[in-house]
């Protein structure tokens, strides 16, 4: 008895070493924490428990039943975060460059099901150089299982990808189905097909870094949610992002204590120009909206028309989507619609309520957006918000325009409660345009058509370039004063704390892809 535990103790101190101490130092000589080390920043003090620690691969082609290694490349368990429960995966580039092979898959798998069974969130932290070509389509397989059940988990319990080092080849698709990506700057990369393919293909000479890099995918396509610069940043970011969600769809946010004050923000008032066609930053909106420090902002350099992310507002976990005028004047277009919605689909999985900011003065015109999507694009936003259960509020604090407006969450689509500060317009189209088209004979016809069209631009805008007339027919339900918004919403998002809507029994709608 004696000897059997002499040896299972030597097959676990081989098993947290991994694949060697000479390939953990070349790990962090780039800069790398091991699987292991990652695993212990992320979880609670002692609080991780290991499955399948001894686990071995089953291939004895090629040379394999002579280099076995423990855990066969993936470390896997559960433990809390700020006293949650947590799975966890976290593949390890030191043994056989973290590839997947059939054990490696199940071990996956198996932390999945235990995600599902038990309700709790799963944290994929990925590092690896993709199938293991040793073991041919068994890895092909495995891949597809860990696919499988990511699909199943969706809307479940929340998954979050932490990318670390390569994800290449059919390994990408598990992070793109999962809720929210984060990329590890410099380190990490992600694509189908590499640069020596795209070389071959396409004759293009292109880095890793430039195809498949952080900044690409955080700016350009909008695979990568969010950016850390290592991988201790990378955990703090993943636990932060966790703070906000609940632990299963079936559960609400925890509520962070909070005292309430008179909640009166005076800085509000000043941030929303005079003149229409001046740009202001949302996010100052936002800051002044939410609970101090509290917003942490999602794809903030992808799409950035539109922000998304979330804050507390009286320690009520809040997700925000807004309008942004710095940006292509605040206009919806392709990229935007479908960052909104994603985000949008996500909070109404998990309970989380939504606030939404308008200030849009239409979709964003031109070929490029009309032949690149722009009508199915911008439906997809459109059903997202009408599909969406949770309580939804929306705050219009300067333009809502066009079928714009209707998309941005108004009362016609299913919002709980729409506000507007006084500098809101409300209408079909901004007042110049409108005159030009309404009063076209009369400025035609006129001495000087130059102050005739400023004459009926001054027109139209007291009848319909403001909130009242949509005030008047319900569409919204008060104009505040911007200083009162906080105060306003904090109620607001109280009384619809108990809010029960179902949507007509159906199998699954078929969202605009």
């Amino acid at each position: 008895m004696k000897e059997k535990l002499e040896d299972l103790n030597k097959k676990i101190a081989l098993a947290k070493l991994g694949g060697g101490q000479d390939r953990i130092d070349k790990q962090h000589a780039k800069g790398k924490l091991t699987a292991r080390e990652r695993i212990q920043y992320l979880l609670d003090e002692g609080s991780f428990e290991e499955i399948g620690m001894l686990v071995t691969h089953r291939t004895k082609d090629f040379g394999m039943d002579k280099q076995v290694f423990y855990g066969d490349g993936v470390v896997t368990g559960y433990g809390t975060v700020d006293g949650r429960l947590i799975y966890v995966f976290a593949q390890d580039f030191t043994v056989f460059g973290g590839s997947l092979s059939e054990t490696h898959a199940e071990k996956i798998c198996k932390v999945m099901d235990l995600a599902m069974q038990n309700g709790a969130p799963l944290i994929g932290l990925n590092d690896s150089g993709g199938a293991r070509i040793q073991e041919g389509v068994r890895s092909l397989g495995g891949y597809a299982d860990i696919f499988y059940k990511n699909v199943m988990a969706s809307g479940v319990i929340p998954q979050i990808s932490a990318i670390m080092g390569p994800c290449a080849g059919g390994a990408v698709y598990s992070p793109a189905i999962t809720d929210f990506t984060i990329m590890v700057e410099g380190t990490s990369y992600m694509f189908v097909t590499g640069p020596n393919v795209v070389k071959t293909v396409t004759n293009e000479d292109v880095s890793s870094e430039d195809l498949g890099g952080a900044s690409a995918h955080s700016t350009k396509s909008g695979v990568t949610h969010l950016t850390a610069p290592n991988d201790v940043a990378c955990m703090e970011q993943v636990k932060r992002l966790l703070s906000y969600m609940p632990q299963n769809c079936e559960e609400q946010v925890e509520k962070l204590p909070y005292t309430l004050g008179d909640e009166l923000r005076e800085e509000l008032e000043n941030i929303v120009p005079e003149s229409s066609n001046q740009p202001y930053d949302i996010r100052d909106i936002v800051h002044g909206i939410a609970d101090k420090e509290s917003f942490l902002e999602i794809h903030k350099d992808y799409a950035d028309n539109i922000v998304v992310g979330f804050c507390r507002l009286a320690g009520r976990s809040v997700g925000i989507v807004a309008n942004q005028p710095l940006s292509l004047a605040g206009c919806l277009d392709v990229d935007s619609s479908k960052k909104a919605a994603r985000f949008v689909r996500f909070c109404d999985c998990f309970n989380i309520p939504l606030l939404v900011l308008v200030d849009v003065p239409g979709f964003l015109p031109g070929t490029d957006q009309e032949w690149n999507g722009i009508i199915v694009n911008g439906a997809k936003l459109l059903y997202a918000l009408s599909e969406a259960t949770v309580p939804r509020i929306s705050l219009i604090t300067r333009k809502a325009y066009g079928g714009a407006y209707d998309v941005m969450n108004s009362k016609h689509i299913g919002a709980d409660m729409n506000y507007a500060f006084p500098s809101a317009e409300i209408a079909v189209m901004g007042a110049k345009g409108a005159s030009e088209i309404i009063f076209r004979k009369d400025i035609k016809e006129a001495a000087d058509p130059v102050a005739k069209l400023k004459e009926k631009e001054e027109e139209y805008a007291r009848l319909f370039a403001n909130p009242y007339s949509a005030t008047e027919r319900g569409f919204v339900d008060e104009v505040i004063e911007p200083k009162y918004a906080r105060r306003k919403l904090i109620k607001a998002f109280a009384m619809l704390e108990n809010k029960v809507a179902s949507l007509p029994k159906k199998k699954h709608g078929n969202i605009p892809l």
